[in-house]
């Protein structure tokens, strides 16, 4: 095609303005709401609008920079997205930690996350990285008995080895505002800390200029029903509080910068996660900026991004593979340096060959067939991330100035502005999902009812101990956690003896209508993990009664239309009660002009789009004698 064919074919296609687009919006929605209909407003504080143009990336400076060219927004790579894959092994068995990595090595990850808790000599250390190739391999220690004795034992083998420190990658998970935020109270002291700080960064410098000594957790703050904002408002603040403790003590930010680690959570929010990332890079700048660096590699974050737990459930685990498999690719898109997804069994158990194999492949799929390792920065110039990103940056700035005023984050914590700020929105969340506003595939909506939950091993532990502290935790949440515990509790009826809680749908009247709210009814009761019977459709309401008696079932609810329930509700629910006054007489819906006259003749309760599952579920657990 010539510049003339290509000038014509673009005339066939004029540029249409933003006012135009906007009035065949308000003319297609009829009058209904344009900001209730097509603005979201999300739970980080802020509203998305249902399109953008490039009218809307003016006045962001930062769209000016290149990969790798600060503030790094996009990216500390110039010519690829060549991340690590990081897998975790999570069990303290010297042995088999060592097994498991090696076997994870052999099959494609470049590091690999050891506990270490169980390691206090210099054999035990040997052991744990027999045959690991330290020169090629990131090791990053992510839990400790003391984080000061692991280094030395870490530096005593590659001292033994006789390998140059600068082959060295990885690092320890060392982060005494996260053992604040998950224990209540304070490793020692924050004076003990911060002397232990002092010693890991001077020792780490001397030896290893690629191993971080400073890992931010803010995969924590998210893991506890955080919104991504405050994610990265209060992981932001963490990485402040070392940075300010630590010149104060005369170390300069250039000499500190190359040494912190952030490590996010990667939830289900496609989009917003990767903003959230290009995020975080463009306020570490603005940050350590304050600090006046004279090196411009201190302006370079090194991210962790690892998939989240809060959204992993017990009930239908495999669908857990399609969640860890988009937050992957968020994180990947995000740009993040290195990237660890969880195995899809995580929330239930200690994770088998299979679930960490697949994981594991995951990561290879995303680099060797979907080529996300390819390309720098593939989201750079979308107006929407672009936007989000925006968006973002901007409300976790606010917050983390926030924290600031108030004095910094370990006032915050101390006074549990923090933790009270997270609570909110956990609570919020709760709510969501327990109304069905955000919905768990298999777990609060779409249930397989065959499915036999599997018994947990406690791992990992989202107990709360009853251990009074001098500050409130920040708790692990886990959204499907509450809907599990039902559905387990009805199995464990069931299997102490009893009958399996059945509901009868009886369906009648509108076949569109009956069949779509049979499916509503069967998806709501499901949940629990109780039978469902349902129905074709029946003529008359004599037919229908006389199967819904014949079938011994507790609850009976009536799915047809709103206009029908008006006639055949009430008769359904004198002769079903008449019969049998213990059957819970249901409607599917909320026919609320006629709600009176049929609770009058027997309905005794509505399910509709907005009821509340997780209190309904409750209610007829207690009402059973299940919970």
């Amino acid at each position: 095609m010539d510049d003339n064919q290509g000038a014509e074919l673009f005339q066939e296609f004029p540029p249409v303005s933003t006012a135009a687009w906007e009035e065949k919006i308000k003319t297609d929605l009829k009058g209904a709401d344009y900001d209730k209909k097509l603005i979201w407003k999300t739970d980080e504080g802020f509203k998305v609008k249902p399109y953008y143009r490039s009218e809307d990336l003016h006045g962001l400076e930062y769209l000016r920079s290149l990969p790798d060219e600060a503030p790094y927004v996009r990216g500390i790579r110039k010519d690829h997205n060549q991340w690590i894959i990081r897998q975790d092994i999570l069990t303290s068995e010297i042995e088999k930690t060592n097994q498991l990595a090696l076997d994870a090595i052999s099959k494609g990850v470049g590091a690999v996350g050891l506990m270490s808790k169980e390691v206090t000599t210099h054999k035990q250390m040997n052991q744990l990285l027999a045959g690991i190739d330290l020169s090629r391999t990131g090791v990053h220690f992510i839990s400790s008995r003391s984080y000061p004795l692991t280094l030395e034992l870490f530096i005593y083998e590659i001292n033994h080895r006789g390998i140059e420190g600068e082959k060295i990658h990885g690092s320890i998970n060392f982060d005494p505002i996260g053992y604040l935020l998950r224990k209540g109270e304070f490793y020692i002291n924050w004076a003990q800390n911060l002397e232990e700080t002092e010693y890991l960064l001077t020792t780490i410098q001397k030896r290893f200029p690629h191993f971080k000594a400073i890992n931010i957790n803010g995969h924590f703050f998210q893991d506890a029903g955080s919104t991504l904002v405050q994610e990265l408002g209060f992981s932001l603040a963490s990485a402040n509080e070392y940075l300010a403790s630590m010149t104060t003590k005369g170390f300069s930010v250039d000499s500190l910068a190359p040494y912190f680690q952030l490590t996010l959570g990667i939830g289900p929010n496609y989009f917003m996660e990767i903003a959230k990332l290009r995020a975080a890079r463009l306020l570490w700048t603005k940050m350590v900026e304050q600090y006046h660096p004279k090196k411009i590699e201190s302006l370079k974050l090194f991210i962790h991004s690892t998939s989240a737990l809060w959204n992993k459930t017990l009930s239908d685990p495999y669908v857990n593979i399609l969640r860890t498999t988009t937050e992957g690719m968020s994180a990947a898109l995000g740009n993040a340096d290195s990237i660890t997804i969880q195995p899809f069994d995580i929330s239930f158990a200690e994770p088998d060959e299979f679930s960490s194999r697949i994981a594991r492949n995951q990561q290879l799929i995303l680099k060797e067939e979907a080529y996300l390792d390819k390309i720098a920065d593939p989201a750079g110039g979308a107006y929407y991330i672009e936007n989000l990103t925006h968006s973002i940056a901007f409300h976790a700035w606010e917050l983390f100035k926030k924290v600031e005023e108030r004095g910094g984050i370990i006032k915050c914590i101390t006074k549990n502005f923090l933790q009270d700020e997270i609570a909110r929105s956990r609570s919020q969340k709760e709510m969501d999902y327990a109304q069905r506003i955000t919905v768990l595939i298999g777990t609060n909506q779409y249930p397989n009812l065959l499915e036999h939950l599997p018994e947990r091993t406690g791992f990992p532990d989202e107990s709360t101990s009853d251990i009074v502290t001098p500050f409130a935790k920040l708790p692990r949440f886990r959204a499907g956690k509450a809907f599990e515990e039902i559905r387990l509790a009805t199995e464990q009826y069931v299997k102490n003896g009893n009958k399996r809680p059945s509901v009868f749908l009886l369906t009648i009247g509108n076949l569109a209508m009956l069949r779509a709210r049979a499916g509503f009814i069967t998806n709501f009761f499901g949940c629990a993990g109780y039978e469902i019977l349902d129905n074709a459709g029946f003529a008359t309401i004599e037919q229908g009664v006389a199967s819904a008696l014949a079938s011994k079932a507790e609850i009976v609810v009536i799915c047809s239309s709103d206009e029908e329930n008006a006639t055949v509700a009430p008769e359904i629910a004198r002769q079903i009660k008449n019969a049998d006054e213990k059957i819970k007489i249901l409607v599917a819906g909320y026919p609320k002009d006629i709600i009176e006259t049929l609770r009058t003749a027997g309905v005794d309760d509505f399910i509709h789009r907005q009821s509340n599952l997780l209190l309904i579920l409750r209610t007829y657990q207690s009402l059973f004698g299940i919970m």
